[in-house]
Protein backbone atom coordinates (compact mmCIF):
# COMPACT_ATOMS: atom_id res chain seq x y z
CA UNK A 1 0.00 0.00 0.00
CA UNK A 2 3.02 2.20 0.40
CA UNK A 3 3.99 1.80 -2.92
CA UNK A 4 0.83 2.56 -4.13
CA UNK A 5 1.02 6.05 -1.93
CA UNK A 6 4.46 6.94 -3.35
CA UNK A 7 3.40 6.14 -7.06
CA UNK A 8 0.34 8.52 -7.07
CA UNK A 9 1.90 11.63 -5.35
CA UNK A 10 4.61 10.78 -8.50
CA UNK A 11 1.89 10.92 -10.63
CA UNK A 12 -0.17 14.28 -8.95
CA UNK A 13 3.23 16.13 -9.54
CA UNK A 14 4.00 14.47 -13.25
CA UNK A 15 0.06 15.68 -13.71
CA UNK A 16 0.66 19.10 -12.39
CA UNK A 17 3.65 20.02 -14.68
CA UNK A 18 2.06 18.44 -17.72
CA UNK A 19 -1.20 20.74 -16.79
CA UNK A 20 1.30 23.96 -16.47
CA UNK A 21 3.48 23.34 -19.64
CA UNK A 22 0.50 23.12 -22.27
CA UNK A 23 -0.69 26.17 -24.30
CA UNK A 24 -1.91 28.75 -22.10
CA UNK A 25 -4.05 30.81 -25.20
CA UNK A 26 -6.23 27.99 -25.93
CA UNK A 27 -8.35 28.06 -22.83
CA UNK A 28 -11.26 29.48 -22.31
CA UNK A 29 -10.95 32.86 -23.81
CA UNK A 30 -12.16 31.67 -27.14
CA UNK A 31 -15.83 30.71 -25.23
CA UNK A 32 -15.80 34.78 -24.11
CA UNK A 33 -14.97 36.18 -27.06
CA UNK A 34 -11.47 35.93 -27.44
CA UNK A 35 -9.57 35.91 -30.53
CA UNK A 36 -9.07 32.76 -32.16
CA UNK A 37 -7.43 32.12 -35.05
CA UNK A 38 -9.27 29.71 -37.25
CA UNK A 39 -8.97 25.60 -37.27
CA UNK A 40 -5.97 24.84 -35.06
CA UNK A 41 -5.16 21.51 -34.24
CA UNK A 42 -2.40 20.27 -32.03
CA UNK A 43 0.90 19.68 -32.60
CA UNK A 44 4.04 17.77 -31.57
CA UNK A 45 5.01 18.58 -27.90
CA UNK A 46 1.22 20.38 -27.05
CA UNK A 47 -0.39 17.20 -28.11
CA UNK A 48 2.17 14.89 -26.12
CA UNK A 49 0.99 16.84 -23.28
CA UNK A 50 -2.30 17.00 -23.88
CA UNK A 51 -2.30 12.55 -24.45
CA UNK A 52 0.13 12.81 -21.35
CA UNK A 53 -2.51 14.48 -19.26
CA UNK A 54 -4.97 12.75 -20.08
CA UNK A 55 -2.94 9.44 -19.42
CA UNK A 56 -1.75 10.54 -16.21
CA UNK A 57 -5.16 11.79 -14.98
CA UNK A 58 -6.68 8.21 -15.62
CA UNK A 59 -3.71 6.55 -13.93
CA UNK A 60 -4.04 9.31 -11.10
CA UNK A 61 -7.81 8.20 -10.62
CA UNK A 62 -6.93 4.28 -10.58
CA UNK A 63 -4.45 4.44 -7.68
CA UNK A 64 -6.99 6.84 -5.90
CA UNK A 65 -8.95 4.09 -6.73
CA UNK A 66 -7.39 0.95 -5.40
CA UNK A 67 -6.11 3.02 -2.49
CA UNK A 68 -9.63 3.18 -1.51
CA UNK A 69 -10.34 -0.66 -1.94
CA UNK A 70 -7.07 -1.82 -0.27
CA UNK A 71 -7.88 0.42 2.38
CA UNK A 72 -11.23 -0.90 2.89
CA UNK A 73 -10.04 -4.30 3.62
Amino acid sequence: MKFITIAQVVVAILLMISILLQNRGSGLGGAFGGDFGGYYTKRGVEKFLFFASAFLGACFIGLAIALVVLQSK
